[in-house]
């Protein structure tokens, strides 16, 4: 066990050697993204010099004073603590050491910067993020200064927040050690943080935000980043809010963080441009892939060059289903910013400056704030919700608020000028509004009258299913209460699993390594989910979404309109796709009968004629996959050909799913894609011609002893929509998560309200 590592040396198991972000930008450097040249100094050398000057046992009479009551106490405690690490020097000999390393990180002649940076051993965990609860150096190149930097670091185990954080988490004090990274400065000129996969939403897409100069003012909330919305499987740029950046940190003359106005003609300016941050989001997608979860990175740009410098795995995803934003109609919005973390609460508003005591920050106060610090964690942990004039969703104010389920509003540029000390708001953390008033009391109390109690989801006759994006919410989206998984896109593994084109693969004779990477997908699934049904759709993927896959140039054509190209079914009938289909339908085999979970059922996508079926069956009697009593074959109707001939279809399989996104489509002639005609109202689940084609699919399907589900984004967004089906006889409705609740609520309401309809037709004929 060395004092000093290089890291290049290091992976994710060595966490107890040299912490959290040592050992994942070790695993990143191995992997081969581009990541700084760095060395760390190991818990080895932390607990050489902790026991060569004894200082832990001194470290718990001074914790052995601290009031858990108050702030101040801890305050003081740590300026002691941190004192006693300055009585202390760092032995010569692991001088030597730390000054060796440091000097072959450069050319001879050459100044070297480098980034001091602490990591903690209970740091960037799944679990717990500990977000800026220890210290960083920037810009360090005097020798002197690095050997004080280092120790500074070690003595920053024990800053207030970080006490207070670990007694928060659960962790005792003498289990965490810190280990110091050594990594040679860049002096970004853009830099920022991306989630791979945002908040927000269900896990398609991929949250980048981007600001001028080093990324502290982005980590620390000092200034409100760019934001860019990512989808990640088609790589395009979804959503764009371009903020105003007045100053930036940059390396001053002699090395020394500086802090310097960005040039007025910048300031508005989109930071980072189109083709870099579909570069980066890329990126982004290869490290979940590597690391098998989404992740929390932070990049920065030098040169035209990117740089990875780290990457943890995100610990505030919640539990898989938003909350929703209040109702409060009428009420006198005070000011508005990023919803950060979701979640209403209501409470008297507390103006916060850095040289105030956080002891004033009372149990449920509105914490109001220009940013958040890390020593403001304790008083954080207190607040009814947190409001702050900058920020973005990656900042400290926001990951810290998600962790600890506060509901967060931040980048709303003048909460600390428009809101005064004691006025009571509401704050809306889902959609980032602040009000005047306890507007959330008053929702709550009129709801109490109009609601009936109940304790638990209400058991309706309409199955509830669970549309899922990626496998690693597959767990917390189980908790909902729904009758299993109504669709599950295969191509989701292919882009978060995967990342190469399937066709690719198999020419290079990885085709082994195709089937193990779906089935390892699939399973983990069907494990959350286990004995309720999942619904394997498989791929769908249309040929420009295929081309740009690494690898798919060599395989796909370029078509005019792939929306009604070569997709679907039509892929599994020819022989230049047949080997990757085969290779889904032996991942699916070896699911259910190598793994066991026979809860799989698989649905087949844009069947155009009776043909493809035949064709299609014999692939699967080729891997021994049959359709038996808990082996289920559903059809996707999203094209009229299944409406008109669903007789025929019925014949091959043993129900049908409703894609309503693309059956409108079709039966509109209006492109799902044009902006024009949906504000124009041309497609519209809702439409009558497409209520006819539903109700005439249920009606046949039902005739020969088949069910009807519906799969698409109709019913979680249109509650007249969801009736309509209901009373048409629908057998199962598949929704967002976010949507699962309310939804099937409605549905036993209407339910209740069609019995009520029949008993009384019964008596009135009576």
């Amino acid at each position: 066990m060395k004092r000093i590592a290089e890291i290049g040396e290091l992976g994710v198991d060595d966490i107890p050697y040299v912490g959290g972000k040592g050992a994942n930008l070790g695993e990143l450097d191995s992997a081969g993204f581009p990541v700084p040249p760095a060395f760390v100094l190991t818990t080895v050398a932390y607990d050489y010099y902790m026991e060569g000057t004894g200082l832990l046992d001194r470290i718990y009479e001074v914790l052995g004073t601290i009031d858990k009551g108050s702030d101040q106490t801890l305050a003081d405690a740590s300026v002691k603590i941190r004192a006693l690490f300055e009585e202390y020097d760092i032995p010569q000999d692991l001088k030597d050491e730390v000054l060796k390393s440091f000097r072959g990180m450069f050319k001879k002649g050459e100044r070297g910067f480098v980034a001091v940076r602490s990591s903690a051993t209970a740091e960037d965990l799944p679990e717990a993020s500990f977000a800026g609860q220890q210290d960083t150096y920037l810009n360090v190149f005097d020798e002197d200064d690095l050997i004080d930097k280092v120790r500074k670091c070690w003595s920053s185990l024990f800053t207030a927040r970080a006490i207070s954080y670990r007694e928060k988490q659960g962790f005792e004090h003498s289990d965490v050690k810190l280990a110091v990274v050594v990594q040679k400065m860049v002096n970004s000129e853009v830099s920022g943080i991306m989630f791979t996969v945002d908040p927000g939403s269900e896990g398609t897409h991929i949250l980048l935000e981007a600001g001028y100069g080093l990324g502290e003012a982005i980590v620390g909330g000092e200034v409100t980043p760019d934001t860019y919305t990512v989808d990640r499987m088609h790589k395009k740029i979804l959503k764009k809010r371009i903020s105003k950046q007045t100053w930036m940190y940059t390396k001053g003359p002699e090395g020394n963080t500086v802090k310097i106005d960005v040039a007025p003609d910048m300031a508005e300016v989109q930071k980072l441009n189109d083709s870099l941050i579909i570069d980066l989001a890329e990126y982004g997608k290869q490290i979940e892939i590597h690391y098998d979860k989404p992740m929390d990175v932070e990049w920065c740009l030098e040169n035209g060059n990117l740089y990875i410098v780290q990457a943890r795995p995100i610990t505030t995803l919640g539990n898989g289903v938003k909350q929703e934003g209040a109702s409060m109609d009428g009420a006198n919005i005070l000011t508005t910013g990023l919803g950060a973390s979701p979640g209403v609460a209501a409470g008297k508003v507390k103006l916060f400056e850095e040289s105030m005591s956080l002891d004033e920050v009372k149990d449920g106060d509105i914490l109001v704030t220009s940013m958040t610090m890390p020593d403001m964690v304790p008083a954080m942990s207190r607040a009814g919700a947190i409001v702050t004039d900058e920020g973005g969703m990656t900042c400290h104010a926001a990951i810290v608020s998600r962790e600890l389920g506060t509901p967060c509003v931040v980048g709303t540029g003048n909460a600390t000028k428009v809101l005064e000390d004691g006025m009571m708001i509401t704050v809306d953390g889902m959609t980032g509004t602040v009000y005047e008033g306890d507007v959330a009391k008053k929702k709550d109390a009129s709801a109490a009258a109009t609601v009936t109690f109940a304790p638990t989801a209400p058991v309706t006759g309409t199955k509830v299913m669970v549309n899922l994006a990626i496998p690693q919410k597959a767990e917390e989206v189980s908790e909902l209460p729904v009758d299993g998984v109504g669709l599950m896109r295969i191509e989701f593994l292919f882009t978060g699993y995967i990342g190469e084109h399937p066709m690719a693969m198999v020419k290079e004779g990885r085709a082994a390594e195709v089937e193990d990477r779906l089935a390892e997908g699939i399973a983990k699934v069907c494990r959350a989910f286990y004995p309720r049904p999942v619904i394997l759709r498989t791929s769908d993927f249309k040929t420009n979404e295929y081309r740009d896959m690494k690898g798919g140039a060599e395989f796909e054509p370029v078509e005019a309109n792939p929306m009604i190209g070569w997709r679907g079914c039509s892929r599994y009938a020819s022989d230049n796709y047949r080997a990757a289909f085969m290779c889904e339908l032996r991942a699916i085999k070896k699911v259910r009968d190598k793994m066991g979970l026979r809860n799989l059922w698989v649905m087949l996508p844009f069947v155009r004629n009776t043909e493809e079926l035949d064709h299609i069956a014999e692939m699967f009697e080729d891997v021994g996959l049959r359709r038996s009593r808990d082996f289920k074959l559903y059809l996707m109707a999203e094209l009229p050909v299944n409406i008109f001939m669903a007789e025929e279809f019925c014949e091959y399989c043993d129900g049908f799913s409703i894609g309503s996104n693309d059956l409108t489509q079709l039966i509109m002639g209006a492109d799902r894609d044009s902006d024009i005609l949906g504000r124009m109202g041309y497609f519209d689940e809702r439409s009558e011609g497409i209520k006819r084609a539903i109700a005439h699919l249920i009606k046949v399907a039902h005739s020969k002893g088949k069910p009807v589900g519906i799969c698409g984004q109709g019913p979680s967004v249109y509650p007249e929509f969801t009736e309509f089906l209901v009373r048409e006889g629908i057998d199962s409705i598949s929704l967002n998560p976010d949507t699962v609740l309310k939804t099937k609520n409605m549905i036993a309401s209407v339910e209740q309200k069609v019995i009520l309809e029949g008993l009384r037709a019964l008596r009135d004929r009576s």
